[in-house]
């Protein structure tokens, strides 16, 4: 399991919902390309409404014409573990944002339990 406390680099992608690598969807090779990469974590999250360079607004309001919503995908690890990760990101990402954010990690913690069972705070589930 990865370590990670203190000084760590955040990386945000911002990208539509329907940017594509390769015939699937670009936010999810960037998140297997870091899981590859041996990075400590990634998470996708879907926008309701923004825009970006293009200056065209993408909602999910129901009678809008627009389904490609924005989409950030989050990657923290060291700096040193990040910045080795760029490269990819500058092959895959053609049209979208990429930002760098220093932070500092308080807990980064995996599961512990048994397949199948979750851990709650000093209680076990069923």
């Amino acid at each position: 399991m990865t370590r990670l406390t203190g000084s760590a680099l955040r990386v945000t992608v911002f990208v539509g919902e329907n940017d594509t690598w390769h015939h699937k969807p670009l936010y999810s090779e960037i998140v297997h390309r870091a899981h590859a990469a041996g990075l400590a974590g990634a998470s996708v999250f879907r926008g309701i409404e923004g825009f970006g360079a293009s200056s065209l607004i993408h909602t999910s309001r129901l009678l809008s014409m627009s389904e490609d919503l924005p989409v950030a995908i989050v990657v923290v690890d060291t700096e040193e573990r990040v910045r080795a990760f760029l490269p990819q990101l500058d092959e895959l990402v053609d049209e979208g944002l990429v930002i760098l954010d220093d932070c500092e990690v308080i807990r980064y913690a995996g599961r512990t339990d048994e397949p199948g069972k979750t851990v709650t705070k000093g209680k076990k589930s069923l």
